[in-house]
């Protein structure tokens, strides 16, 4: 089955053409990295239009590096939560009219469960049940995937999400628009010991996470130098927050694996191409003697292969959309869009 899929949840326009929900035939993205970095982060308008010229370009490369026609295609899919809502429209409403011009289903599809599905692509052998770690932008949550459309949250963040808190760290330290490559970037120069962060514990809730009180501290302590005229070591502030992060959310998954039983681990999200992350879960795999998965770094970002590698299982679900399909900004990665209403 060969499924045309379409993701603009953020600031990639992103099409691909997956077979069977786990061979990659193209996967095809047009970043607008360079136009949101004049401005320190996303502008969902700017978003919102740079799909809108994008969408129909980058869909015609992908039938065309896949070698498909129209014809070839047997279901559209769309990302249709969550994300930057105007952003999300483009995406779910273009992949929604052409799923009708062509006749053929159209399956929405949850931005975060394709993440997971990332991993489908890169190992053949992955089925659930399994324990992940999503790390991204707008989440972090730890998820127990019992099934391919069956989702348990066992914990989350209860404000920030850990790439939100690198964006804003990255921009405190003057490197730019995205903050994840850059902070690792810099954090490779640094000594991660060389300034004391917080790390937050949720009372009553030890697998929860939150960023809040160390996105503030970060703050704080570079305008207190400011304030004084001393000049911070950037490279080892960047290490040091990257530490607390990696160090707020490895231990709590080592929790849950312990909690759970569980012998398989997934990474998933744009913070799983972190190398400080990435280290502590193999170093964490090995103690727990679990097999770890971590997506290719290709595959850790926004991309439309992951979307269609899940929208195989939401077609095997029976999970189709119908022509009223709406799209939304939030949404658990527990609901099913098909039925979500408001």
């Amino acid at each position: 089955m060969r499924i045309l899929a379409i993701e603009s949840s953020c600031d990639e326009t992103a099409a691909a053409v997956i077979e069977d929900g786990r061979k990659i035939l193209s996967n095809i993205i047009d970043s607008q990295v360079e136009t949101h970095a004049l401005y320190g982060g996303v502008v969902p308008e700017i978003a919102s239009r740079g799909h809108m010229q994008a969408v129909v370009r980058v869909t015609e490369a992908a039938l065309r590096e896949a070698e498909c026609t129209r014809d070839d295609i047997d279901a559209v899919a769309a990302t249709c939560a969550p994300g930057l809502i105007g952003a999300v429209l483009v995406g779910a409403n273009f992949g929604k009219a052409l799923a009708l011009s062509l006749g053929r289903p159209f399956l929405p599809v949850h931005h975060i469960r394709g993440h997971i599905a990332a991993n489908y692509l890169a190992y053949p052998e992955l089925e659930p049940p399994f324990l992940t770690l999503v790390a991204s932008g707008g989440h972090s949550l730890l998820v127990m995937v019992r099934g391919y459309t069956e989702f348990e949250i066992i914990g989350g963040t209860r404000d920030d999400a850990a790439g939100e808190a690198f964006d804003k760290t990255a921009r405190v330290l003057g490197v730019g628009y995205p903050g994840g490559p850059k902070i690792d970037a810099l954090a490779q120069k640094g000594d991660p010991k060389k300034y004391k962060l917080p790390q937050s514990h949720v009372k009553d809730a030890p697998l929860d996470f939150s960023f809040s009180g160390l996105k503030t501290a970060v703050i704080n302590l570079a305008h207190n130098a400011g304030q004084k005229g001393e000049e911070i070591d950037r490279a080892s502030l960047a290490a040091s927050f990257q530490a607390a992060v990696v160090e707020t959310l490895v231990p709590r998954l080592g929790l849950a694996v312990r909690q759970t039983g569980a012998k398989h681990l997934v990474c998933a999200g744009g913070v799983a191409a972190n190398s400080a992350l990435r280290a502590a879960l193999q170093n964490l795999a090995e103690a727990e003697h679990c097999k770890l998965y971590l997506p290719p770094l290709a595959l850790c970002g926004d991309n439309a292969a992951m979307i269609g590698a899940q929208a195989y299982y939401e077609y095997l679900a029976g999970n189709l959309g119908a022509s009223g399909q709406n799209a939304y900004a939030t949404a658990e990665i527990t609901e099913n869009l098909c039925r979500k209403r408001g």
